[in-house]
């Protein structure tokens, strides 16, 4: 996450930038399902579990949990896995032995029928 990112005091960065990277996995997921972008409709799970802070580095993952007639359920999961370390100087930085669950959340995307191009 960059000092852009940060939002809030303490160089906070907004949960919303977790959900737009969850964005950006659910459509490479939809595009190697599908063989288009489709459209993200809802989450019905967020659970923001731990702070993220500009300097941090985060992995984002998901993938397809239920395949309906166009509608595909996903789960997803961000990691920080190297801490910003403002404490010892500007640009120093900690990778972490076990990466730390930030926020998980769940939701469903749609591929319209006609636009679906299943990979073979």
């Amino acid at each position: 996450m960059s000092a852009h990112d940060a939002h809030y005091g303490g160089n906070l960065v907004d949960g919303a930038r977790i959900l737009g990277l969850f964005g950006d996995v659910a459509t490479e997921l939809l595009i190697r399902h599908d063989g288009d972008e489709g459209l993200f409709v809802a989450y019905d799970l967020v659970e923001f579990k731990a702070p993220v802070h500009a300097g941090d580095y985060i992995e984002a993952r998901g993938q397809i949990t239920n395949v309906g007639n166009t509608s595909r359920t996903m789960e997803f999961t961000a990691h920080k896995v190297i801490a910003a370390r403002p404490d010892v100087s500007p640009s120093a930085a900690d990778v972490l032995d076990e990466p730390v669950l930030v926020v998980r959340a769940r939701g469903t995307c749609v591929t319209p029928k006609a636009a679906q191009r299943p990979s073979s």
